[in-house]
């Protein structure tokens, strides 16, 4: 059974850190390209961090938005993805994704989405 379940947000103040995870269901996740995404209200979810599998070196690439402030790594024996963000700007605000890349997994057909955990940054 496919799932994803993140976790990890909050509120924080503008520099704070966070630091989310993303459970996956094992499987298919471990061998997949995976990624964090994130949503704002009105606006379409964009793709902000990547991360091969192992066997490509977990190799890492970030928009420019996130690039020197997020880092993306995984753990595939713990079935994690984890977000570890720093130096947060208000406009990071969003509701947090993980899932593989470049598009979401599909289940019957649909496409599947975790839940996503909330972070807001404000003063």
């Amino acid at each position: 059974q496919v799932q994803l379940v993140e976790s990890g947000g909050g509120v924080v103040q503008p520099g704070g850190s966070l630091r989310l995870s993303c459970l996956t269901s094992g499987g298919i996740f471990r061998v997949s390209h995976m990624a964090w995404y994130r949503q704002t209200p009105g606006k379409q979810r964009e793709l902000i961090a990547t991360i091969t599998p192992p066997g490509l070196g977990s190799a890492t690439d970030y928009d420019d938005s996130v690039k020197g402030r997020f880092t993306i790594s995984r753990d595939n024996a713990k079935n994690t993805v984890t977000l570890q963000m720093s130096s947060l700007k208000p406009e990071d605000t969003a509701v947090y994704y993980c899932n593989i890349e470049p598009r979401p997994i599909t289940v019957n057909g649909a496409d599947y989405w975790g839940q996503g955990t909330q972070v807001t940054v404000s003063s």
